[in-house]
């Protein structure tokens, strides 16, 4: 069958890693682009289904921008290389992650089956493309929304780099790699990619009613398979046992920090948390200045780090607009995760709006803290997430601040926090824990809240505090045969 935009491929070429969201979530930058071949039998369009082979579980999708050469390209120049494009597309590099062992490095089995790369509903023309923007829904919510601007290699560099080994013939593809956020999906589910303002591409993934036959290779997962094609460990264990890892839907701690640990912070107050910390040296570990905008909600989560730096204008102007620093953390969250702003504690502006609250808690924040302001602050007490902030304010960060950087130790609230430190908050404020002391810290302060009960309730019942509390050598006697009798 013709596809309905004309389109012929002689090759298509695929880059593997191509957005700085994406090299993030992987956790690897290249130097140099580099790339894989996708049979002409794997294109689509719109409206046909993707089918997920039977005996499989990972599907997954990647939206991207397809590149049409428009005109023969051979060893061309970065700068005359778009000369050569007849335009761009939506397009969705599907591959199916049990089948990755089969043919490491070519994806053959993996991402070149039929129908596997359905591109359209149009072609966008445009002399400039270096600012267009991708976006990816899955059963209509937005899961994927990135600029070319935060390409690691431009259209222009891949087109170049190609041409020097190998002839562009007009009609081939280029895919110019996915941005963070892919992750499987399942028979039923309905993928939509949008270019810009061409329209969606939109296919339903069906399961396949035919079993694979016994020869050749056959599906294969592996824990590290299932962590690639979700997008991280923790989002993998969320999906595969969410009753198991946690009693909320979708959280995904407990399936990073242990069952019994996560239950215990949650159980205990900062403030008993606090007392443990001192009693092993952490004396600066509480985030002073902010407060909940939701004391009812409790919080535990791993930190990822964002920075932000004082406003100089110029630099703004280069890295502050599109998808900059703060965008591309949001979109490389995972699940269990808690996003830590160092604003410097300055109070002249907004760090952090509702829509980009909401986009962190659909990714799988547990919360967000910033020692900055909080824009659209009244609508943060119908989001259901922990947010800690220190002042209210209406105007946007540009105001006072430049997004530098992620991951990295920063300062909040006057406390160092590194990425991966494990944050508990209350309606008291926000603690930090090192990642090495979090069982013992957990299990101790269950430990002491429970002696503080007996405590509290031999008070209420008229006893002095005196060999109280703390507990003498007759008052945990009591205690003890207390507990054993329980």
């Amino acid at each position: 069958m013709e596809h309905p935009l004309g389109l012929a491929p002689g090759k298509i070429v695929a880059v593997h890693l191509n957005y700085r969201s994406r090299a993030a979530e992987r956790g690897r930058t290249p130097a140099v682009p580099s790339y894989f071949v996708k049979p002409t039998s794997s294109l689509s369009w719109s409206g046909r289904p993707v089918v997920r082979p039977a005996g499989c579980e990972l599907l997954a999708f990647e939206g991207e921008i397809a590149i049409i050469i428009g005109s023969r390209a051979h060893r061309v120049s970065r700068e005359r290389a778009l000369d050569h494009v007849a335009g761009y597309a939506a397009a969705n590099d599907f591959g199916v992650y049990d089948f990755k062992h089969a043919d490491l490095g070519s994806n053959l089995r993996a991402k070149g089956q039929d129908g596997y790369t359905p591109i359209g509903p149009a072609i966008l023309r445009t002399d400039d493309p270096s600012k267009l923007w991708l976006r990816t829904y899955i059963n209509g919510e937005l899961v994927q929304e990135a600029c070319t601007d935060e390409l690691l290699f431009g259209f222009d560099l891949l087109i170049a780099d190609l041409s020097r080994l190998m002839t562009l013939e007009p009609g081939d593809i280029i895919l110019a790699g996915t941005p963070a956020g892919s992750t499987v999906v399942q028979p039923g589910d309905v993928v939509e990619v949008e270019l810009e303002d061409t329209g969606r591409l939109r296919n339903e993934i069906v399961a396949d009613d035919h079993e694979l036959a016994a020869y050749g290779v056959q599906p294969k997962i592996t824990d590290e398979v299932r962590a690639a094609a979700y997008g991280s460990a923790g989002a993998s264990a969320a999906a595969e046992t969410p009753a198991e890892t946690s009693a909320e839907t979708g959280d995904a701690v407990s399936a990073l920090l242990g069952e019994e640990t996560v239950a215990a912070l949650r159980s205990v107050s900062t403030a008993t948390i606090s007392s443990q910390l001192r009693k092993r040296g952490i004396d600066h570990h509480f985030i002073e200045g902010v407060k909940p905008a939701r004391p009812d909600l409790r919080m535990v989560g791993i930190a990822r780090t964002l920075r932000y730096l004082p406003l100089r204008e110029d630099v703004f102007a280069e890295i502050g607009n599109g998808m900059n620093a703060q965008k591309r953390t949001v979109e490389e969250i995972q699940p269990g995760e808690v996003l830590v702003i160092s604003a410097r504690g300055e109070h002249g502006s907004g760090t952090l709006g509702d829509i980009l609250a909401l986009r962190a808690l659909r990714r799988g924040a547990v919360g967000v803290i910033t020692d900055g302001g909080l824009r659209d602050s009244p609508s943060f007490a119908n989001l259901e997430l922990p947010s800690y902030y220190a002042v209210a304010h209406a105007a946007v960060l540009g105001r006072r601040h430049v997004p530098m950087d992620s991951q990295i130790p920063v300062d909040c609230g006057g406390v160092l926090v590194m990425p991966g430190d494990v944050l508990v908050g209350d309606a008291e404020g926000v603690v930090v824990i090192p990642p090495r002391l979090v069982d013992e810290v957990a299990r101790d302060s269950a430990k002491q809240e429970k002696e503080e009960r007996f405590i509290y309730e031999r008070v209420d019942e008229g006893a002095s505090v005196d060999g109280l509390y703390p507990m003498n050598k007759a008052w945990r006697q009591v205690y003890e045969e207390q507990e054993r009798a329980e």
